[in-house]
């Protein structure tokens, strides 16, 4: 098997077993991931040999032992972007009490590196490590277009069908150039309601050390309506901010 779908295969096992949150058997995770029987029993026992998992009894099941959880906490804890980045981030959420997300840009993709959660029950959700959705319907995807030379943009249009996503999509290339270019030229972007009912987001963009990375403020339409304005100039100066190195912490601001 090539190594890819190997190191695959194994995320598959450690996900799945953050997804069903109890101990599993062999013949479980066989059937929850469609694979042979002796082929989850090697996946099995490879990472209880490593310490990654323990039996709890003699057919009594798998479960992840807290290596997993000591060393993700310790690459976490020293990742040189959140490092940078959070305590501004987490005073932004705090100040504005709505979901802060920071982005990393690869290309005409990007993914969640940070999430900040705001303190009310009802709020937007995402999770850290996946994926963007949408390009031209979400205010990250915005960003990150508004971001491309003319040629790009203009390959990227001329390839893509701006397929509704919910009733407010805007699905005109030309509503959304002019759009890209509103976006460019105040520092956010705004995306009310196109990708989800009942939600509104703004971007904006900042580099450092020739990468880019997109911070989105989210949150229920109803609560966010009546203070677009305070988010829009709150998240402005944090991509400014987050631009100049070093970054002040929050107590030396």
């Amino acid at each position: 098997m090539p190594l890819s779908k190997i190191v695959g295969r194994t995320l598959d096992f450690l996900e799945l077993f953050a997804d069903q949150k109890r101990p599993l058997s062999v013949s479980e995770t066989a059937r929850l991931l469609d694979l042979p029987a002796s082929s989850s029993h090697d996946v099995l026992k490879t990472l209880q040999e490593r310490g990654y998992l323990y039996e709890l009894t003699v057919r009594g099941g798998y479960y992840p032992t807290l290596r997993l959880y000591n060393i993700a906490k310790t690459i976490a804890d020293h990742d040189p972007v959140v490092l940078r980045a959070g305590g501004v981030l987490t005073s932004l959420r705090d100040k504005i009490d709505e979901a802060i997300l920071l982005s990393k840009v690869n290309g005409l993709s990007a993914s969640y590196l940070l999430v900040l959660e705001s303190s009310h029950m009802l709020g937007f959700r995402a999770r850290v490590g996946y994926p963007l959705r949408n390009l031209y319907a979400t205010s990250t995807g915005k960003a990150i277009l508004a971001g491309l030379g003319d040629a790009e943009l203009g390959a990227f249009l001329k390839n893509t069908t701006l397929t509704p996503m919910t009733r407010k999509t805007n699905t005109s290339k030309t509503a959304l150039r002019a759009e890209l270019v509103e976006g460019n030229r105040r520092g956010w972007f705004l995306n009310r309601e196109e990708s989800e009912e009942g939600v509104t987001t703004l971007s904006a963009r900042f580099k450092w050390i020739s990468a880019t990375y997109v911070v989105t403020i989210a949150g229920p339409t109803s609560r966010m309506a009546g203070k677009l304005k305070e988010a829009a100039d709150l998240l402005t100066g944090v991509c400014r901010l987050l631009e100049v190195s070093p970054v002040p912490t929050v107590e030396e601001r």
